[in-house]
């Protein structure tokens, strides 16, 4: 019997008479209407995903997503200094879900020319992974006194690569003053950073510091998925909390790149939210299409169940022809879904024909990621949820009676 139920079913809906029909513009529709959801539920994820992965790994290049400052930190890039033993280093690196770690030195100070000055955070650092991949022009700093400048900070400061520019960073009462050259310029899109960080190698900060071997503003730790940044950090700062300097004081203090950016991460959370809203709306309208098509599948086939019943078909075997007929409606509507709703990520994710203002929402183009298990999940959910919401209007069918639509035929 199930058989027969799914070959009638797939008679019915394959059908080349049933285009005639007057029901099929409405099916039509309603169709259309859960493709539309699929296709808005599937690049609503892609979205939200792709800007939480981007954002999250832009914050990372900047700071990385752990670091271990001064106990006394003061909450700014004038960070007090802490001694970073070999062993400390080795220590760090250890954690299972940690890929590099690297000392740096921050120091804030300004670039001046003749006709313009600018506010920046000198960074050393020897880590350039992140922008090795975000340079535009030049190379990365390879000698002393060579720095990474911003595109923004390059074009304000009318600088290019090759030339000069005049450093001068205050230390206490004494204002100190350096010569650099631009090795390169970068660009990552996240506007609120470039504008604050020129880059230099490791020991030119530490020179301008006048800091020992060993003494660091702070360590960065990448780890391999924002997912393990809790675990991580945790096991760090029980590991460095209790770490006492050569006066008795406590001299470690861990944060992650949560603690150091709350209003960034606040709006990526209110983005889950968001999917979450859209998700829920797409879901109804997509359940309210398919009820509408399958009542009008019945009501189409009102003369077919008064046959099948008059030949003695129970209510079962005939919900079952037209749930199966629902079913495949369903089927057609995510598939097609999918094909539009990845056509269309795809073609954001390598042609970027969407662009944002990135001093708002951080990047130049809508930014895609293809979250296959979100993907695959909604899939899931869609087609499930969509099976069991028909269960109700199927009922419909157990009050048609056989003799009246006989009758009325």
């Amino acid at each position: 019997m199930p058989n027969n139920a799914f070959k009638i079913a797939s008679r019915l809906y394959f059908s080349q008479q049933g285009k005639e029909r007057t029901s099929r513009p409405a099916v039509r529709v309603a169709l259309a209407g859960m493709i539309v959801g699929v296709v808005v539920m599937i690049l609503t994820i892609c979205i939200v995903v792709g800007f939480k992965q981007t954002i999250t790994q832009k914050v990372a290049g900047f700071g990385a997503h752990i670091q271990v400052v001064s106990f006394d930190n003061n909450n700014t890039y004038d960070l007090q200094p802490i001694e970073v033993s070999d062993s400390l280093l080795t220590q760090l690196g250890s954690y299972e879900h940690v890929l590099a770690v690297a000392p740096f030195i921050t120091k804030p100070g300004m670039l001046k020319t003749d006709s313009a000055f600018k506010g920046i955070v000198l960074k050393g650092t020897d880590y350039w992974d992140f922008f090795a991949r975000n340079i535009v022009e030049g190379a990365l700093p390879a000698k002393p006194q060579e720095v990474l400048i911003s595109r923004v900070a390059a074009n304000r400061l009318q600088l290019h690569v090759g030339e000069a520019i005049t450093g001068y960073f205050v230390d206490e009462s004494d204002v100190r003053a350096r010569r650099f050259s631009i090795s390169g310029i970068y660009d990552t899109g996240f506007l609120q950073f470039d504008d604050l960080f020129v880059l230099t190698p490791l020991e030119t900060a530490r020179r301008l510091q006048s800091w020992d071997l060993n003494t660091y503003s702070g360590v960065e730790i990448l780890i391999d998925d924002i997912k393990n940044l809790d675990e991580t950090a945790d096991e760090i700062y029980f590991a460095v909390v209790n770490k006492l300097d050569e006066n008795g004081y406590k001299a470690y203090f861990v944060e992650t790149l949560q603690d150091q950016n709350p209003a960034i991460f606040s709006w990526l959370d209110l983005l889950d939210m968001n999917v979450v809203v859209i998700i829920v709306l797409m879901l109804l309208v997509a359940g309210f299409n398919i009820v509408s098509g399958l009542i009008i599948l019945i009501l189409d086939g009102i003369q077919l169940i008064g046959t099948l019943k008059a030949l003695g078909a129970d209510n079962r075997f005939v919900r079952r022809i037209f749930l199966i007929q629902a079913a495949l409606l369903i089927g057609k509507g995510v598939l097609w879904g999918n094909i539009i709703g990845l056509a269309l990520a795809a073609l954001q994710y390598f042609g970027h024909i969407v662009p944002l203002e990135a001093a708002t929402y951080y990047v130049d183009a809508v930014p895609i990621a293809f979250a296959w298990t979100w993907i695959i999940v909604l899939n899931a959910l869609t087609i499930g949820l969509s099976l069991l919401i028909l269960l109700l209007p199927s009922m419909i069918i157990t009050k048609i009676n056989p003799a009246r639509v006989m009758h009325f035929e």
